[in-house]
């Protein structure tokens, strides 16, 4: 079973969520595909079992001892990463071209290293993320490493997936079973979920809809639900607006553990419902 936990946009509680969900699925494996800003693992305490280095494309070098200082890949870098000789990594593309142009040979092409991979094993299951490198890019080649990387521990993968609609996400819904998707009752929250629906959609994943803090407007929730209904798409939960969420985020523990609090109480619903609706799926097949 693999779930991907979505979000048109960031900041609408998506991690709270996912976080909640994998706590409450005994066994499950944590991939936090949000390589941008990682912090699922702010909320579990595990030993480091594995890391390794994660390369992808290309950066430009310039051997001094080589250039003749000619001005030559200054003039076609199209990026404007050469300047005096020098070449800016955070501008630089790896397209090689300065490398075509040298007279001299000066210039090479080195794997670029993208981030550092961690696998951590928990008291209840597993988890993995990435580190970033300072002005690297979250390719979704990165995400299918951390996925890869996820198979040889189980097969119940809760995902915390970046948000939007791009080459991230894409690599977050490839392959997977439900893709959960949180929303918040504002207009751009509406604008968001038709987005990243179509995205869904596209990839035949079925998509469910959970509106959280629902409460703070009411009237955006109804058109959120009434939208979802002509679409055939099913609304699982309304969280409402619950101050634990901020005593969860301080003490770094997943939601589900305050027995206090509504929105523990839904995401653990939450997690009872996608359950069901998994098991239909393998009956149906």
């Amino acid at each position: 079973m693999k779930i991907s936990v979505l979000s048109g946009k960031g900041g609408t509680g998506k991690t709270t969520i996912a976080v909640g969900i994998a706590n409450t699925i005994e066994g499950s494996i944590k991939t936090d595909c949000d390589v941008d800003a990682a912090n699922m693992h702010l909320f579990y305490k595990g030993e480091q079992i594995n890391s390794e280095e994660f390369y992808s494309g290309e950066k430009a070098y310039i051997d001094i001892d080589k250039c003749i200082k000619c001005g030559i890949c200054e003039e076609n870098c199209k990026f404007n990463a050469i300047k005096n000789n020098k070449i800016d990594l955070l501008k630089c593309e790896g397209c090689g071209v300065c490398s075509l142009v040298c007279k001299s040979n000066a210039i090479i092409l080195s794997k670029n290293k993208v981030a550092n991979i961690f696998e951590y094993k928990l008291e209840d299951g597993y988890l993995i993320k990435a580190d970033m490198e300072i002005g690297a890019d979250g390719s979704g080649r990165l995400i299918t490493k951390l996925r890869e990387n996820t198979k040889k521990y189980g097969d119940i993968n809760i995902i915390d997936g970046s948000p939007g609609i791009g080459c991230s996400v894409i690599a977050s819904v490839t392959g997977i079973d439900i893709a959960l998707i949180v929303t918040e009752p504002t207009l751009s929250g509406l604008d968001d979920l038709k987005r990243i629906l179509e995205l869904t959609k596209t990839f035949n994943v079925l998509s469910l809809v959970c509106i959280n803090k629902y409460d703070i407007n009411l009237d955006m929730s109804q058109k959120i639900e009434k939208y979802c209904i002509e679409n055939n798409i099913q609304v699982i939960s309304k969280i409402p607006y619950d101050n634990f969420v901020l005593k969860s985020i301080n003490e770094l523990k997943p939601i589900t553990l305050y027995k206090d609090s509504e929105a523990g109480k839904k995401v653990k619903e939450i997690s009872e419902k996608i359950l069901g609706i998994y098991q239909d799926i393998k009956t149906k097949k």
